[in-house]
């Protein structure tokens, strides 16, 4: 068995889809939207193969206002694999250049993963990894 695909709920579809697009090389689907629910959705497909699908739909809230300083139960973040220490330094710094979020610079942690954190324009957690 494997994870056929993971999805957020975003406020801006197509400035995540680029934002995925521009830093992890993912490649968007044809935009779905379903009018009467008014509903869209992108499935972005990582070089791996792995999927993520981004969901868009007016009404859903807007979740926790501070997720950052507050855990919680469920899904915190993704870990997205790069292969090599310095990509996870010089993608962390390009994102920081381009004036989003690093929550956390490159380090190794406790159990041995070297990795940085950044959000993506929703606020959501990447663990740029090894």
């Amino acid at each position: 068995m494997k994870i056929e695909h993971i999805a957020i709920w975003v406020k801006d579809i197509e400035k995540s889809k680029e934002f995925y697009m521009k830093f992890f090389q993912a490649v968007p689907g044809a935009k779905y939207l379903n009018p009467i629910k008014k509903f869209t959705s992108y499935f972005l497909t990582f070089e791996s193969g792995a999927r993520l699908e981004l969901m868009h739909k007016p009404e859903i809230a807007n979740g926790t206002s501070n997720r950052l300083n507050t855990e919680q139960l469920g899904f915190i973040h993704i870990a997205i694999s790069v292969g090599s220490k310095e990509k996870v330094d010089k993608l962390t710094a390009h994102i920081r250049e381009s004036g989003h979020t690093v929550h956390g610079n490159p380090r190794t942690t406790g159990d041995g993963y070297y990795e940085s954190v950044i959000l993506d324009p929703e606020g959501n957690r990447i663990e740029i990894t090894i």
